[in-house]
């Protein structure tokens, strides 16, 4: 079963499932019981398996934890109540004050304001750009302990130096980050260039159906954490490939308590099921969308790595199975950024993505609002830009609804 549906798929039948059944059930309980309690202390102890308490681990969520990591070819997978609750425990259990790590400076606003807050609490960031590896090698000192990037960037597009970064941090010794949730694990794998860990919001194209929230941590096993100074001893037991993800469960899941609930997982399990037929559907859908409206006149400009247009695209071609279901648009100036998303029938004016609803918001006004002008002038985010989620519905209904609202 080496495809990636059929993995998927099948992936809670690897293990036994009670009375047969062909879903993992929800678990709904938060304590678990032994009749030995020196069984009880052991699984305490982590010397022998099994479930202590629910802020740490779930039957459910367990088996959600096994699907990602089949999906991104990883070794383990620790989930959170959210996407960004998975990068918050990773940088929070791995980072120590007066470390400095290195960025993408094309973040997903939430991700900026976070890595703004850890800033404020002496862990250094410098932000730069991720499309060019020689950036992020000016930015390493002595003190950095990894490097962070997204595949895509959101809502620009730009696609980073992904190979180059990489090969960079394996001769620098560097922990290698790569947020995998704008590609999903159908469109590409970040171990594939050499990334350390992955993080994916399986509140989006993972989970798909808008339903449930969710993030997830991937150790890949492609780092040695026997050189990195920042696990606690007493993490360092058995293989070092667990080392850095039993931190981020203990220091995470344990200590912040951001527990992906068994309910959310379930949902979020199920929905994976579909990840690539809905992709397929997606990026198709994607493609035709900004064709179209690069060739309309009253648009400015169109931001997809699957057009020839734009810059990264030789390289999203290279890296990635398609495109990605996500790009973005600037209006001419003649026309009313409000009027256009007014007249949208189909689209639907709301925030999120990966959703199977086509999904439209505009950027400056909504989601980076509170970063100020002069930070979205530095990302290139225009007022007039206008991000677009692409969903499942009929390529034809998309593309009348957006030639109505630009022709209204």
């Amino acid at each position: 079963m080496k495809g990636f549906t059929t993995r998927i798929v099948h992936s809670d039948r690897q293990e036994a499932i009670e009375h047969g059944s062909l879903h993992k059930p929800v678990h709904s309980t938060v304590a678990y019981g032994y009749t030995d309690a020196r069984d009880l202390a052991a699984v305490f102890q982590g010397t022998q398996p099994g479930f202590t308490y629910g802020r740490q681990v779930n039957p459910t969520v367990d088996a959600l934890q096994n699907k990602i990591s089949r999906m991104e070819e990883g070794l383990h997978t620790a989930c959170f109540a959210t996407g960004m609750a998975a990068i918050g425990t990773l940088l929070f259990s791995l980072l120590r004050n007066g470390d400095h790590f290195v960025s993408s400076a094309f973040l997903f606003g939430n991700t900026n304001s976070l890595f703004q807050t850890f800033m404020a609490h002496g862990i250094d960031v410098s932000f730069v750009d991720a499309t060019s590896a020689d950036a992020v090698a000016a930015a390493i000192n002595e003190r950095t302990r990894l490097v962070f990037v997204e595949t895509i960037a959101n809502p620009r597009t730009q696609v980073a130096a992904l190979a180059e970064i990489g090969a960079l941090c394996a001769a620098r010794g560097l922990v290698y980050v790569v947020d995998n949730t704008m590609t999903s694990p159908y469109l590409f794998q970040p171990r594939t260039v050499g990334a350390s860990m992955v993080v994916n919001s399986l509140t989006k194209y993972i989970g798909g159906h808008g339903n449930a929230l969710g993030g997830a941590v991937t150790e890949l096993g492609t780092y040695d954490w026997g050189r990195f100074d920042n696990i606690y001893e007493i993490y360092r037991k058995g293989p070092a490939d667990r080392w850095a993800i039993t931190q981020i469960r203990k220091k995470g899941l344990r200590d912040f308590g951001a527990s992906l609930a068994p309910e959310a997982a379930h949902h979020i399990s199920v929905g994976a099921e579909t990840l690539a037929l809905r992709m397929e559907r997606q990026c198709a859908n994607a493609l035709a969308m900004a064709r179209f409206l690069e060739a309309h006149p009253r648009v400015r400009r169109v931001y997809y790595p699957g057009l020839e247009s734009h810059p990264e695209h030789a390289r999203a071609r290279t890296l990635f199975r398609h495109a990605g279901a996500l790009f973005s648009f600037e209006l001419d100036p003649a026309v009313d950024i409000w009027a256009f998303q007014n007249r949208l029938e189909v689209i639907v004016k709301s925030s999120n993505l990966g959703d199977n609803r086509t999904l439209a918001i505009p950027v400056a006004h909504t989601i980076y609002f509170e970063m100020g002008p002069e930070r979205r002038a530095s990302m290139g985010i225009d007022d007039s830009l206008i991000r677009i989620s692409v969903g499942i519905e009929d390529t034809e209904d998309l593309l009348r609804d957006l030639g109505a609202a630009l022709d209204g």
